[in-house]
């Protein structure tokens, strides 16, 4: 029995909405062995971030070390890294292993508006982990960071996936749940040749929490199958879809969203076809 193995380079979140929780749990639901390297631990739940408590750039090496002289990885993703020291120390360890499965998940902001990123980090993303990437996975405000511009339109996307495929990276995804669309959602992927969008129904709801750490899991766990990344990328809106449309109700804020849906309605699809 082969088994596809992913990493995910992250933080913690208590409430298990987002970090490595949500990475963890996605790996499991397609398929994929998952492990982890700590990055932070974070007192949160759904109504906000109470407390950032980082890793050493040392243990955070450690961590990666750890699994890549062993175990080995077919895929990672990394999340929340907090500050530039762990940034490079992340890209030192990815580089001398020599993974090229990667999807950055650029987290800046949480959901509640705690800043996860600090400042002297972007530049240290920008320059030593961006140009190892195969996939990013910036949301709208994320990109006009990383970009250095506004987007307003998709034409604005689409210009600051260029600009961020000039940086290094293989593929640019612009989510687009921060974007005024009405009720179409579009995520944005550009492989440096052409332009791929996927359109999903927008959701009223506020809890979506976790979706980027969801969506960039989906996304590893896939490229850790051997899909394709367009492939991989639309079966991660797809599984983030379902995840918003089952929703959990669970805390009184910003509510995680449900890591089972995508299986469950596979099932239920197929037994109403049978």
């Amino acid at each position: 029995m082969i088994v596809s193995k992913a990493l995910t380079i992250a933080g913690s979140d208590s409430g298990g909405g987002a970090g490595i929780q949500a990475d963890l749990k996605t790996f499991q639901e397609l398929g994929v062995f998952g492990m982890s390297a700590l990055t932070a631990v974070t007192a949160q739940n759904t109504l906000g971030v109470h407390g950032v408590y980082p890793m050493t750039a040392e243990a955070v090496e450690a961590q990666i070390e750890a699994i890549g002289q062993d175990m080995g990885t077919d895929a990672l993703k990394t999340g929340m890294l907090f500050s530039g020291e762990i940034i490079e120390a992340a890209a030192r360890k990815i580089a001398w292993f020599g993974w090229e499965q990667v999807v950055v998940d650029p987290v800046m902001i949480a959901k509640g508006g705690a800043s996860l990123l600090r400042e002297e980090a972007v530049k240290a993303l920008k320059e030593h982990l961006m140009p190892l990437a195969m996939v990013i996975t910036p949301n709208i405000p994320e990109a006009e960071v990383l970009a250095d511009m506004s987007i307003q339109s998709l034409h604005d996307r689409k210009r600051a996936a260029e600009k961020l495929y000039s940086l290094g990276v293989k593929n640019v995804v612009i989510k687009g749940g921060h974007a005024d669309d009405g009720d179409e959602l579009i995520d944005l992927l550009y492989d440096g040749k052409e332009f791929f969008q996927f359109t999903s129904r927008r959701i009223p709801t506020k809890n979506t929490h976790g979706t980027g750490c969801t969506f960039a899991a989906a996304i590893t766990a896939e490229l850790a199958k051997g899909t394709a990344v367009k492939d991989a990328v639309e079966i991660a809106v797809q599984y983030v879809q379902a995840a918003i449309e089952m929703d959990l109700h669970i805390g009184q804020g910003h509510g995680p969203t449900n890591h089972w849906a995508f299986k469950r309605k596979e099932a239920d699809n197929y037994a109403a076809h049978k």
